[in-house]
């Protein structure tokens, strides 16, 4: 049997920003019993030249939604990246994971060698599908979710690997 497009996409998507928004969840209520301004983890970065908490949010969303509208061949929902707060960040994860879920197989799957091009910072990134997701989103997706939870463990929140599997 094999993989479909859908399948190594819009459920892996869903699980791991619905994992991430459980994470948050736990930030908020640690920095609550320990009396941190929250802004100060969602500030917080591992490094002073990488990008905080809120950003790699952002970006992880960013990736989602933008796989599925272009795998599907749709406009993908625009988000103004001002997210400054827990509730602000769970809002972006829920309406990510709502937009995601609008997006049905039938417009994902067969999308292997559907051309994507991709603008970023005055380049043009050119892919078909298949690589498009495997060797491009997906990295980067999961690279922004672990970096949010590596954040957020190295700010003394307990968690670990069951948290960011999700395992429940």
């Amino acid at each position: 049997m094999s993989l479909s497009m859908y399948q190594a996409s819009i459920p892996v998507f869903i699980r791991m920003l619905g994992n991430l928004s459980a994470i948050l969840e736990k930030a908020a209520a640690y920095a609550a019993a320990k009396k941190i301004e929250p802004s100060v983890l969602i500030n917080s970065r591992l490094a002073p030249d990488m990008r905080p908490l809120s950003f790699q949010i952002q970006i992880a969303s960013d990736m989602a939604k933008g796989c599925a509208a272009r795998l599907a061949g749709i406009d993908p929902p625009s988000m103004a990246d001002t997210e400054s707060t827990f509730p602000e960040l769970q809002e972006r994860i829920k309406k990510t994971i709502d937009f995601l879920q609008t997006v049905s197989a039938a417009q994902v799957d067969g999308s292997e060698e559907r051309e994507v091009i991709l603008k970023m910072r005055g380049t043009e990134m050119q892919f078909k599908g298949q690589p498009y997701l495997l060797g491009f989103v997906l990295p980067n997706f999961y690279f922004h979710v672990t970096t949010a939870y590596a954040i957020l463990r190295h700010n003394g929140l307990d968690i670990g690997k069951a948290d960011f599997l999700g395992v429940r």
